[in-house]
């Protein structure tokens, strides 16, 4: 609970900067998530998603599916 509070009171002293100010925050805390590995983005491994939809269509007539799409 005591977290809490402490995160109250930082949010309310926040709001008293000025815009500018509160970017330059938000500068500083991304740059420390960065240096934390945080806030990387990680990539997408599209080899993992190979074959994951295979059973989807099984059965299904690819020309008849397109002409439902287009009416």
């Amino acid at each position: 609970m005591r977290k809490l509070a402490t995160f109250e009171i930082i949010e309310r002293e926040i709001e008293k900067l000025k815009p500018q100010d509160q970017l330059k925050l938000v500068e500083r805390l991304a740059h420390q998530l960065r240096k934390t590995g945080l806030a990387t983005k990680k990539e997408l491994d599209w080899n993992k998603l190979y074959g994951l939809g295979k059973g989807l269509w099984k059965g299904e007539d690819a020309q008849k599916h397109i002409n439902c799409l287009r009416q």
